[in-house]
């Protein structure tokens, strides 16, 4: 943040400056300075006072902030008549002050007194007896009505303006709103003078005074006392640096400059508000520090941005909270911060001020995450719902199973899902409203990072699905959250997603980009996140996508492309590759738009730069292949096509293969019901799928539960059919055996480069055969980068092929024999267990345009993997 300067007409050391607006031009107001939060694991400190002030029983649902939140107030005392006006010259009139004042919140967990009604007679002003030279508290000059009216409303866009200290001619003015108080009282080195009673919760005096000093205010109510900061003696939290970068849309920490940030400003420990809400005409602060209640807790408007600021003295880590706005029509809505870092468990919805303690301890795996170019590295994810993976864990209870569980499996990464907050916790979280706020049906942030932690530690990188596409209707999240479309487009039919009933963003507002762009490096750098797959791409880069003729307007080259979305995602990736080397963006894109994985600055044939994403999901393979082994051997060899397809633009992208989550609900069924056949047959062709998919170029996704060839689709209430693989049930073997599988997959392929390191290079693969339709056979090679091969063959047809000749390369210009490294009929597998017995050796019969070959037998619906011996 952009230190301040201080006033040159600061006061002398040890005495408080006065606003810097009473001392001063607008044009020339001070700039803040505020200093990080206090050490790890200490709480905020809060005023002496403070234990007398918190009730016997909380409202019964604090996250609520609605009528029946607020406890009712004891009935307000008889009032005195208001004391005879005053001549207009015992008020001298204060100087126009700026937008930039001081001001600091308080706090106060006092069961309010009934507000007097508005033009209520006030009572009559007590003397202060604690004034030097035993003077009395004069009146200050009379609020103007406007100003009032808007501070009530929840309007006014400079409350420190009108409330807190000021240097005036004559002293210096107080003004406080306290709803509900019966007195407030400014307390001093020296000085204790009551306030008069100004009704509405108002409360004012002039005392003659050189300088605004250090001051607290005492408030009184029905029943107590308590001594608190005054909420508007602070200079802005926020610095000048911040704010420019805010309104250019390229702040790439935009999470420490808004929402709740636990931190020392002046001298005070407590929390700065800041939300961005250019719209509205008021913005105030509820939680259950206020009972709900922000008619006393009014932000600052800091000009142009946008941006509201309230720093509030002794509000610490666990407060809840949400923003009052109101709307440019004069209503208000309240509103869950879009920043906030911690939610409430769903269905609440209040944010929760948070500040991180946790201590990494995966420093190794950071530095060393980057040393290879994912492309070229060993890539094998395994899938996780986590709220279904074990159900009831939390994220710590988490962190002592799944890590070893994934490294047993040899799993080079989990993908992680659903990581942002949302609102229906059976969901795989793709209606987000708290995109910078990890779930906390599982645990705190903190809990969280433990688990990523645990999870590097046992050397397993982690991917979360991050959802920038769009967001829900809620009307506590960012649907029209200060009363007009603001991170929602502005045209209703450019706004609405036709398909899922959301709403979807602005790209081309600099502010809604910036907050998606930083909410993207946000996990990566505060979750030491190693790699984000973007859901829903092809649904941001279409202007027309699930629309009809008439229901779009094309952009402004008549075309189809959101062009706002590709400079969105363009400079999403930039940002995320340049600030952290290591990490990976994965595209879910299910069209054929040009260079997905390309580079940004290499323009395509279309006339676009690249994406920029790492890694593409290909949809392609999964479609096509899934579509073949579901169909019965008999009928494959009219689908052989959809097997060799991919193959003609593997090298287009940087592909993923992915057996996702999608693919096993909502009447999809578990991958191994997808095969045809009786069990032995579903399970054989389920194995050598995978053999297939492990051996294909291109990286390899698999959700939960089909490493074990669950039956079932998934469920999010019991999760995996974890007793499947209980040794007393009588089929617990059959799923074993194909638990062993991906496990032994994974060991090889993690220790063959050939099956990964040319992935993405034409170079890394040729065919044997693939075009024994009859057959249902594929054979092919994978090269590593000095030309080790490895070959693969697939039967998918339930018969044992014998004497089945294949040509094969020489290495290094001799033949050599060949050993079976993998075969998805091993009898450990659950398989038949016909098996290459020994190396087979070449002959110098040439076949498939190759001068050697071997003859081996292939099991019934598997697939073999064998490496020179």
């Amino acid at each position: 943040m952009t230190a301040r300067k201080p006033s040159r007409n600061a006061p002398e050391p040890g005495v408080a400056p006065p606003p810097a607006a009473d001392l001063m031009p607008p044009a020339t107001a001070a700039t803040s300075t505020a200093t990080p939060a206090p050490a790890a694991g200490r709480p905020l400190p809060a005023p002496a006072a403070q234990a007398a002030d918190t009730p016997s029983a909380a409202p019964a649902n604090p996250s609520s902030p609605t009528a029946a939140s607020i406890p009712s107030a004891p009935a307000a005392p008889a009032q005195r008549p208001a004391p005879p006006a005053r001549p207009a010259a015992a008020a001298e009139p204060a100087p126009a002050p700026s937008k930039g004042s001081p001001a600091a919140p308080s706090v106060e967990r006092k069961k309010p007194a009934e507000k007097p009604a508005a033009g209520a007679a006030s009572p009559r002003p007590r003397r202060g007896p604690g004034v030097p030279g035993g003077r009395g508290v004069r009146p200050a000059r009379v609020l103007d009505g406007g100003d009032r009216a808007r501070l009530l409303a929840g309007e006014h866009h400079a409350p420190h303006d009108v409330l807190g200290a000021h240097l005036v001619r004559g002293g210096v003015a107080f003004r406080a709103l306290r709803p509900y108080a019966r007195s407030v009282t400014v307390l001093a080195k020296g000085l204790r003078a009551e306030l008069h009673d100004d009704g509405d919760g108002l409360f004012s005096g002039l005392l003659p005074m050189p300088a605004v000093p250090e001051y607290q205010l005492l408030v009184g109510y029905d029943d107590n006392e308590t001594e608190v900061q005054d909420p508007y003696r602070f200079l802005p939290a926020l610095g000048d640096l911040d704010l420019h970068l805010i309104g250019e849309g390229r702040h790439e920490e935009l999470w420490t400059a808004l929402g709740a940030q636990p931190m020392e400003h002046q001298g005070v420990a407590g929390t700065r508000f800041t939300v961005w809400a250019p719209d509205a005409r008021g913005v105030r602060v509820v939680g259950d520090f206020n009972y709900w209640d922000g008619t006393g807790f009014p932000m600052r408007s800091l000009g142009s941005t946008g941006v509201w600021e309230l720093f509030l003295p002794a509000i610490g880590e666990g407060t809840l909270y949400k923003f009052d706005i109101c709307r440019p029509d004069g209503s208000h809505t309240v509103r869950a911060d879009p920043m906030a870092r911690r939610t409430e468990v769903p269905p609440a919805t209040a944010s929760i001020v948070t500040a991180s303690h946790h201590e990494w301890r995966d420093q190794e795996w950071m530095a060393h995450r980057g040393d290879v170019p994912v492309h070229e590295a060993p890539f094998s994810v395994y899938e996780v719902h986590l709220p279904s993976w074990r159900p009831g864990l939390t994220y710590r209870q988490l962190a002592d199973q799944l890590p070893s569980y994934v490294r047993d499996l040899g799993f080079t990464h989990v993908e992680l899902m659903p990581v942002s907050e949302h609102p229906f916790g059976g969901s795989w979280g793709y209606q987000v409203t708290g995109f910078y706020a990890p779930t906390s049906r599982m645990g705190s942030p903190d809990d969280f990072r433990h688990l990523v932690d645990a999870l590097h530690r046992a050397g397993i990188g982690v991917i979360v699905d991050w959802v920038p596409a769009h967001f829900p209707r809620d009307e506590w999240a960012l649907a029209e959250f200060d009363g007009r479309p603001l991170y929602e487009h502005s045209d209703p039919s450019r706004a609405a997603h036709p398909d899922w009933g959301t709403l979807e963003f602005d790209y081309g507002r600099t502010e809604v980009r910036n907050f998606l762009v930083a909410n993207a490096t946000y996990w990566c750098e505060e979750f030491h996140i190693d790699g984000l797959r973007v859901d829903a791409v092809a649904s941001m880069l279409y202007l027309d996508y699930s629309r009809e003729n008439g229901e779009w307007t094309p952009n402004e080259y008549g075309g189809r492309e959101n062009l706002d979305a590709v400079a969105f995602l363009q400079e999403m990736n930039a940002t995320v590759y340049r600030r952290n080397p290591g990490v990976v963006t994965i595209a879910e894109e299910s069209t054929a738009w040009d260079g997905v994985t390309r580079a940004t600055h290499h323009v395509g044939p279309g006339g676009f730069g690249g994406l920029g994403f790492g890694l593409k999901w290909n949809m392609g393979w999964m479609h096509d292949s899934l579509e073949y082994v579901s169909k019965e051997p008999v009928h494959r060899k009219y689908h052989h096509d959809e097997m060799t397809f991919s193959m003609v633009y593997a090298y287009s992208e940087n592909y993923v293969l992915p057996i996702s989550h999608d693919e096993v609900v909502h009447g999809k069924q578990a991958l191994v019901s997808k095969m045809p056949g009786d069990w032995w047959q579903q399970r054989a062709t389920h194995r050598a799928y995978l053999g297939f998919m492990w051996a294909h170029p291109g990286k390899q996704l698999l959700f939960m539960g089909q490493e074990f060839a669950q039956g079932a689709e998934w469920s999010e209430g019991h999760g995996p059919d974890w007793w499947l693989l209980d040794p007393s049930y009588a089929a617990e073997g059959d799923h074993r055996g194909v638990r062993n599988l991906v496990k032994d997959l994974n060991a090889v392929y993690g220790s063959t480069p050939a099956l990964w390191q040319r992935d993405t290079a034409p170079e890394g693969f040729s065919w044997v055969v693939g075009d024994a339709a009859e057959d249902n056979v594929f054979a092919f090679l994978r090269h590593d980068a000095h030309g080790a091969p490895l070959l693969a063959v697939c039967n998918f047809s339930p018969v044992v092929r014998n004497e089945y000749r294949l040509g094969v390369p020489d290495v290094l210009g001799d033949p050599v024999a060949w050993a079976e490294v993998l075969n998805t009929d091993a009898a450990r597998y659950g398989g038949s267990d016909v098996r290459c017995a020994g190396p087979l050796k070449p002959d110098s019969m040439g076949a498939h345009g190759r001068p050697s070959s071997i003859v081996l037998t292939l099991p019934p619906l598997a697939t073999v993997w064998l490496k020179p011996a």
